[in-house]
């Protein structure tokens, strides 16, 4: 049984309090009493400079280990062209064959649309290949003509309009505007 260290003490040491920095792994033992003081009064960055402190914080994010800035390599091109420091025996970064050749993206696949979606265009009177804004503005268009108080209050477009209405709620409520 270890006696604690804080002087003139006789009381069993039974915890430890770590003795700074630079000095990690290395244990002061105490009793209860003194461990607490010592504890009060604890600080592993006493003495470092704030800029010190800051760079200790920054390094503890990637638990201390080196870091790379992503994306700072040259480019294969640009390397051969600053010169050769790589080989290339297959010949992967070559213009023609393999990596560095330039291909067309492909198109990207149209979504086909469904039974009511493609409804709901035809009663906008738009092809399927319709946009989102060209869906609105037609939209808009036909409620201008369609609405009531644009007709001086006659009531037969009410029909055609909550089509429309129904029609463009469907196209919004799939995604296509």
């Amino acid at each position: 049984m270890r006696l604690c260290e804080h002087q003139n003490c006789r009381n069993p040491g039974e915890f430890r309090a770590p003795k700074g920095r630079s000095r990690e792994g290395q244990f002061w033992h105490f009793c209860l009493e003194h461990v607490r003081d010592y504890n009060k009064t604890y600080n592993y960055f006493a003495g470092l400079p704030d800029d010190a402190i800051s760079a200790y914080q920054r390094d503890a994010a990637t638990g201390h280990r080196p870091t790379w800035t992503m994306g700072v390599n040259r480019p294969p091109r640009a390397r051969a062209a600053a010169g050769p420091d790589i080989r290339d025996g297959f010949g992967l970064f070559e213009e023609d064959l393999g990596f560095g050749s330039a291909r067309a993206a492909p198109e990207p696949e149209k979504r086909r649309l469904k039974i009511l979606e493609r409804k709901a265009m035809e009663t906008l009177d738009l092809p399927e290949t319709a946009d989102g804004t060209e869906i609105k503005a037609r939209y808009k268009a036909l409620v201008k003509r369609f609405h009531p108080d644009a007709n001086g209050g006659d009531r037969s477009s009410e029909d055609k309009l909550r089509e429309i209405i129904q029609a463009y709620n469907t196209l919004r409520s799939a995604g296509l505007c």
